[in-house]
């Protein structure tokens, strides 16, 4: 652990696209600092031509995740004591996604794969009708509850070793999007959704390593999600067949 009045030393990734490699800064050592302020007392007061994303700095959006230490975490959550080896750090843009710049990666395949995987709301009403009244108790409501507090933030995408190897597979938080809304009573999309995550790179591709589960900042388990839409696309395959 280093005193306040110490250095660190910093290895922050720097380049576009595939080419880049590391550059190492001295950064000073403060008491409760956390990844994201290093990143930013480094633009601030070495070169402020870094670049990095963020935006609310409390763990709430998500934008500010990248590799630390070669794993994915919020950097606004993540204090230099715990991701600390020795004096050193290295900060990273995260993993299975195209880097813009430095630390700033492109969130588009991401985000495509939400679509893909029909993670998006089809409504059963519409705004002129009374508004569905839902038992908080159901199962599938607990089912559809258990990922709703997923924010977008990539770590679990950047955590999977079957995205790394598969760049068609879908990914944890675009099946545990289409999971939620296949338990949702007030989605009209199962059969479709059934369809988008049985294909190719769907959710048959996941190994069940659990890296998603295991470094989700909000603790919620994607790869539970994925077992139960391979439950439920088997289902739909032997009713299709008898």
């Amino acid at each position: 652990m280093l005193s306040d009045s110490a250095d660190m030393e910093v290895s922050v990734w720097r380049g576009a696209g595939v080419a880049g490699q590391f550059e190492n800064f001295k950064v000073p050592a403060q008491e409760n600092q956390t990844i994201l302020d290093v990143v930013a007392w480094i633009q601030q007061n070495c070169d402020p031509t870094l670049s990095y994303r963020y935006a609310c700095r409390v763990g709430m959006c998500g934008s500010c995740a990248m590799m630390v230490n070669g794993v994915p975490r919020w950097t606004c959550r993540t204090h230099v004591k715990v991701a600390l080896q020795g004096n050193r750090i290295s900060i990273g843009p995260l993993r299975n996604l195209p880097v813009i710049k430095d630390l700033a990666t492109d969130m588009d395949p991401f985000f495509d794969k939400w679509i893909s995987a029909e993670g998006v709301h089809h409504p059963t009403r519409s705004r002129d009708d009374a508004i569905e009244q839902i038992d908080p108790e159901d199962h599938a409501r607990r089912q559809a509850n258990e990922g709703i507090e997923c924010i977008n933030c990539s770590v679990c995408y950047a955590a999977c070793d079957t995205v790394a190897g598969s760049a068609d597979y879908l990914g944890p938080a675009a099946l545990q999007r289409a999971w939620t809304l296949f338990n949702d009573a007030r989605d009209a999309g199962r059969v479709s959704i059934l369809e988008a995550v049985s294909g190719k790179g769907g959710c048959h591709n996941c190994h069940s390593q659990g890296s998603c589960s295991q470094y989700c900042p909000n603790d919620l388990n994607p790869m539970a999600a994925i077992a139960g839409l391979k439950r439920e696309t088997a289902l739909s395959f032997f009713k299709r067949r008898t």
